[in-house]
């Protein structure tokens, strides 16, 4: 007989014979520690075929994570994972909802810019604003604080408000000497916007500035950079 919905999302995609549920973080497989052995190791494999796979086949991720929540919804960690895959398989409604659900379980402050992303997605910039003046968003660390810049920057734009995405990646640490990725990409959002507000010789000038630091060609800068010079020329 054919699967049902539900039965073959308690199935699940095929489970790599190599994955274990060992390649876990230690704190992951501790959260999992309340359950049957042989049912948290069945969660813990997709948990680690969905990190695996995250990146290059998102989909498949996410349908790892749906298996985990089959048989693990009662747990923060698995909620976490689903969002996680959700948003980056472009599934945004699901993982808003998702992420709130860890959010509950666990009171996490660390899924705030995705979330806020999330209602970026789903056209309503206005929640993303909402998050983004959180107060716990003070007390983030560097990159998750650009993060949600980068999202308060985005969502103004979407409203038309360049001068109040321009003010919010101003307040960001764009000079900072570190060359990390999220100084690339704030520097390439700020360099991105001043030339949607039609300030071209400052996107070339912050164009070039990202592509210093971009030894990971994370953006293209150096062609943006290029065909301002040739537009300008």
């Amino acid at each position: 007989m054919p699967r049902t919905t539900d039965q073959a999302e308690y199935d699940g995609p095929p489970l790599p014979e190599e994955v274990t549920g060992q390649e876990l973080d230690r704190a992951v497989i501790n959260q999992l520690k309340g359950m049957p052995e042989k049912l948290a190791a069945r969660v813990a494999r997709h948990l680690a075929a969905a990190g695996m796979l995250i990146d290059e086949d998102p989909e498949t991720a996410y349908r790892h994570t749906l298996a985990a929540r089959a048989r693990a919804s009662r747990i923060a960690i698995v909620r976490e994972a689903v969002g996680e895959a959700a948003y980056a398989a472009g599934h945004y409604a699901e993982a808003l909802s998702e992420l709130r659900a860890a959010k509950r379980m666990n009171g996490a402050t660390a899924y705030l810019p995705m979330m806020a992303d999330c209602h970026r997605a789903l056209g309503h910039p206005e929640q993303s604003l909402k998050l983004a003046k959180s107060p716990s968003v003070a007390n983030f660390a560097p990159e998750a604080k650009a993060e949600m810049t980068l999202v308060e920057a985005g969502a103004r734009r979407d409203m038309g408000q360049l001068d109040a995405a321009l003010r919010t990646l101003e307040l960001a640490p764009l000079a900072s000497k570190s060359r990390s990725s999220w100084v690339v990409r704030l520097r390439y959002a700020y360099a991105d916007t001043l030339e949607a507000a039609g300030r071209e010789s400052d996107a070339l000038a912050w164009f070039h500035r990202t592509n210093a630091i971009d030894s990971d060609q994370l953006t293209d800068a150096a062609d943006r950079a290029e065909l301002l010079e040739k537009r300008m020329a």
